[in-house]
């Protein structure tokens, strides 16, 4: 049994609709379906989930005029497909009597807005596969037992929630019916909505996947798989064919985006194949993501990955290494201020904090940085806004000596200053920082060294050093 899941962007018009039937019929296999709601139809279109945060926010003519809006989008389908007035009208209601109804308060009527993208677009899909032959039925949240904590717009899920997916399987595998489940919301145990952080339809799937002890759980996106590097940097990325669990991860943590991160920890608890496949393209066989004893890795790097959303702080101090406390004077700073750090490797006399650069407000940062020279009194303090971080994944680098050399070498040979580099004791992992200028350069250079043969970029010019505060 598979447990299948369709994005936004699966999901956003009839004739997506459509492909998602026929490979709904591909394989009896495929018996619980996930959904997201109707991604964008165009690029002028929007997405029903901002849609509905628009219509949560609203008043009077402007919120009827979204609401409509947002009914029209589903009765476009609908009508595709042939779905009566009467039976398309509870859909609708939902979306009039929301406005009008009680929640425990303004961040729970929040989450239960932006759920309904999901809740329709499941419900939706259900009435159309009945009309096409496939018999199927809306299975809620509620009625999985899917429970989760009481943070309304970034709830994680309780560890009973698998005791009740044991007795669903029974249910499920008892029925000869596919199962349309809405992803991106649970329920607390007092019964109330709560959502999953933006994108949590991944973390659904995979948590039903765990829970129904599926086979393996299909990620259907718009991409015929993952990719080497990120095809916008490296024309014609070579595919990943298969990759293990902690490669996917490390490489999510900079930038690669087809899958949402976070989904893939049930999987992990479950050992459940994830299979990241294309809508469009159902036929590619995809990009499999497996524990790591199955990966057989046939290269000695499968991906490299950039992100620019960084910034560093460099602190020097004479004799730091000698004075006990220092890092913990740091470290309550930072918590004063609510900010927590990516990163902190160090010398004898430096230290270096590497930040997510939307953990520090622009009005924040300048206090930060007086609190810590009032308090450290550093030698030497720089804050790096241009920074970016490089990671080289590979479950092939395990037991290969030499790797680093030979990722450092054409970064060299073209002037580009490594800032940082650090290695996981796991070895399937190499961190490198460098100038945001320079990522995509960097990203090149050791993606053609891999994967293609050594070509020639333009020599750049050593890179001038920026000092701020």
């Amino acid at each position: 049994m598979k447990v299948i899941k369709f994005g936004g962007s699966s999901l956003a018009d009839a004739t997506h609709f459509n492909d998602v039937i026929q490979i709904l019929r591909m394989d009896r296999q495929r018996r619980v379906v996930v959904v997201s709601a109707p991604g964008k139809r165009n690029e002028n279109d929007e997405k029903v989930t901002d849609l509905l945060i628009e219509y949560a926010r609203a008043h009077g003519k402007t919120q009827q005029s979204i609401g409509q809006q947002i009914i029209d989008r589903y009765q476009e389908i609908a009508t595709a497909f042939n779905i009566s007035a009467a039976q398309f009208k509870p859909l609708a209601d939902q979306i009039l009597t929301l406005p009008t109804t009680s929640f425990r308060g303004p961040a729970f009527r929040m989450a239960a807005f932006k759920a309904h993208g999901e809740k329709l677009n499941a419900q939706l899909l259900a009435l159309v596969l009945n009309t096409q032959g496939l018999s199927a039925r809306y299975v809620d949240p509620h009625e999985l037992g899917l429970i989760a904590t009481q943070e309304p717009n970034n709830a994680t899920i309780l560890s009973q929630t698998y005791t009740h997916l044991a007795v669903a399987r029974q249910e499920l595998l008892a029925e000869d019916k596919l199962w349309v489940v809405p992803g991106f919301f649970a329920y607390t145990t007092s019964g109330q909505l709560v959502t999953f952080s933006r994108g949590g339809s991944d973390i659904t799937g995979a948590i039903l996947a765990r829970g129904l002890h599926a086979t393996e759980y299909e990620n259907f996106t718009d991409v015929d798989s993952i990719y080497a590097a990120n095809p916008n940097v490296v024309a014609n990325p070579a595919p990943i064919t298969k990759m293990s669990y902690v490669e996917m991860r490390e490489l999510s943590y900079a930038g690669f985006s087809v899958f949402h991160d976070e989904a893939i920890i049930p999987a992990i608890e479950g050992q459940v194949p994830i299979c990241v496949k294309n809508t469009n393209h159902p036929s590619a066989p995809g990009t499999l993501i497996v524990p790591t004893n199955q990966s057989q890795p046939k290269r000695l790097i499968t991906g490299v990955a950039s992100s620019k959303r960084f910034a560093a702080l460099y602190l020097h101090r004479y004799l730091l290494n000698r004075e006990v406390g220092f890092t913990l004077k740091l470290l309550k700073i930072l918590f004063r201020y609510h900010i927590s750090y990516e990163h902190m490797p160090s010398g004898i006399d430096d230290l270096t904090i590497i930040f997510d650069r939307n953990q520090i407000p622009t009005d924040v940062l300048p206090r930060l940085l007086a609190d810590i020279k009032e308090t450290l009194r550093p030698d030497r303090l720089q804050w790096i806004d241009d920074y970016a971080i490089l990671m080289v994944v590979g479950e092939g680098m395990r037991n290969q000596v030499g790797v680093i050399d030979r990722i450092l070498h054409p970064l060299a040979t073209h002037h580009i200053g490594v800032q940082m580099i650090n290695q996981g004791a796991s070895r399937i992992s190499i961190m490198i920082g460098v100038r945001e200028a320079q990522a995509d350069d960097a990203v090149r250079l050791i993606y053609n060294d891999f994967f293609i043969q050594p070509v020639s970029l333009p020599l750049r010019q050593p890179a001038q050093e920026v000092t701020h505060g």
